[in-house]
């Protein structure tokens, strides 16, 4: 499958009323720390926002809510990977990203034949706290090698212009959170990100 080159990472389906109509075409709802009827609910909401402007959603971690509410497309973790009945996701024709930091985590990754791996943190990121060091663009264009025709996502601490790095050295998507929401005008920085996105189409 091709990703678009503009991954966008949100902790609220609310986003998604403002930033699709600025062109979103793949996002990742990434809820924690939540009831699960509100999971439920914005799982929901989310799917419905994203299948009427035709946008690709991600749930992230929460598979099974998924599953129930009809989304296509999940990404889990390594630690989420081991738990996850992979033969009631596969079966529902759920499409699957991973996270990868390692050689060994990759070898994982790719063995469960996924829609994509992910890569990070590229650069140093304040979403998480992570206990990776940055890998750095060099990491990108070594991890496109081994990762073949599967595309690859890059993760962590990226902007417009550190995306063009990642994309040049091989990265098929740049994933993004802080860059956007925790910018002064978030709806602006979307499209900046999606005028990246098209030119690289």
């Amino acid at each position: 499958m091709k990703l678009d080159p503009f991954y966008l990472i949100i902790d609220d389906a609310r986003w998604l009323e403002r930033l699709l109509p600025q062109g979103l075409r793949l996002v990742q709802l990434r809820i924690k720390d939540k009831p699960e009827s509100e999971l439920r609910a914005q799982i929901r909401h989310a799917r419905a926002l994203c299948a009427a402007a035709q946008a690709t959603l991600v749930i992230n971690d929460h598979w099974r809510i998924a599953l129930d509410e009809g989304c296509d497309f999940v990404h889990l973790g390594q630690e989420d990977l081991a738990e996850a009945d992979l033969a009631a996701i596969s079966s529902a024709q759920c499409r699957l990203g991973i996270s990868t930091h390692d050689a060994s985590e990759l070898a994982t990754a790719l063995a469960h034949k996924p829609a994509y791996v992910a890569l990070g943190p590229v650069y140093p990121t304040t979403l998480k706290q992570l206990d990776w060091a940055p890998q750095g663009v060099e990491r990108v264009s070594e991890w496109k090698k081994l990762v073949g025709a599967v595309p690859l996502v890059a993760i962590g601490g990226l902007s417009v212009e550190r995306a063009r790095a990642v994309l040049d050295a091989g990265a098929d998507s740049a994933a993004v959170s802080t860059d956007v929401l925790g910018h002064a005008d978030p709806e602006a920085r979307t499209r900046e990100w999606v005028a990246l996105s098209r030119s690289r189409a």
